[in-house]
Parts: structure tokens; sequence; C-alpha cells
């Protein structure tokens, strides 16, 4: 009986030892388990980043591509279709019309070359240049918000209809309106 009690305890050491291992054996599986899921995190967030630049360059090549026929088909629009197509982009989106946009930025908008469109202003409108147009059309801007918003500063409204300053509004109304923005902005309170 004691040899039995004694091979029971050698037993219980035997079976507590090997537990143990067990015990190491599984926390080692559980860090390597730890150590391959953050692995297989970083590589898909690698994957869905790759994917990401993969898709905006093709979104890239596609709007290149598109403005490439854009200004192929615009050089081939005549000149009625080219005037009626500008006007309805800038009507559509009159905050285009910052102080920094030219000739250079409305011919790129409209996908033609500057060469295209200084023709097209010479030949089919009362402007002289595109830089006159625009100028025109943020007198007109200046005017509108002057007119509907009251609210509105007049250095809000230089702003926002693409000046550089209240100076050159001021300048510009004075040159083809024959009043300041104030006067403007009095007569039309006027007639409400």
């Amino acid at each position: 009986m004691a040899k039995k009690i004694e091979e029971l305890e050698s037993e219980i050491v035997r079976l507590k030892a090997e537990n143990a291992e067990l015990q190491q054996e599984n926390e080692r599986l559980d860090m390597e388990n730890v150590r391959l899921l953050g692995r297989n995190l970083l590589m898909s967030e690698q994957l869905m980043s790759w994917y990401e630049v993969k898709q905006r360059v093709e979104w890239l090549k596609a709007e290149m591509e598109r403005g490439r026929r854009m200004k192929m088909q615009a050089d081939l629009v005549d000149d009625t279709e080219l005037l009626a197509m500008l006007e309805h982009r800038l009507e559509k989106d009159p905050h285009l019309v910052t102080a920094d946009f030219g000739t250079a930025e409305l011919a790129e908008l409209m996908g033609v070359s500057q060469a295209r469109l200084l023709r097209l202003f010479r030949n089919s409108t009362i402007f002289r240049s595109p830089d006159e147009y625009l100028e025109n059309l943020r007198l007109m801007r200046a005017m509108q918000l002057l007119r509907d918003h009251p609210e509105y500063g007049i250095a809000a409204i230089s702003a926002e209809a693409g000046y550089n300053s209240v100076r050159t509004l001021q300048r510009r109304m004075s040159e083809v309106v024959g009043m300041t923005p104030v006067e403007f902005r009095m007569m039309t309170e006027k007639d409400k």
C-alpha cells in the first residue's frame, strides 16, 4: 500500500510538472498567436493602404484621360457651344472666380488651350480677353452681393466676389458703374 501511495505521489508530481510545461506551452502559443494577429493586422492595413493607393492612381489616370478627352473635344466644339459651356460652368460655381483665377485657370477649367480661349474671346464676345470677361464676372457678382446681402460688409463682398482688396472693387465700380459700392448699396436699398 505504501508502494502504491508512493507511485501515486510520484505520478502526481509528474502530472504537475507536465501540467506546468503545458501551461508554459499554452502561454507561449498565446504570445505567438498575439504576435501573428498583430502581423496579420499590420499586413491587412498595408494591403488596404496599397489598395487605396491603387484606386487613387486608377482614379487619377481616369481623370487625366477624361481631361485629355475633354480638351480634345473642347477644341473641336464650335465657339457658341464653348461659350455656353463656359458660362454654365461659371454660373454653376461663381466661387471659382477668385482673385488668382485668370486666363490659364479658365483654359484649364474648360479643357482648352489658352490660345483657343483667346481666339474665342477675340472672335465671339464683346470682351477683348478672358481676363476682361472674368473682371466683368467679378464686378457683376459684387453688385449682386451688394444688392442681395446688405448684412455683408464691403470687405467680405470684395473677397467673395474675387477681388484682392476693397480698393480694387471701389475703383472698378467707380470706373464702370460711376459709384462706389456703398453708394450702389444705398441706391439698391432705396429701390426695394
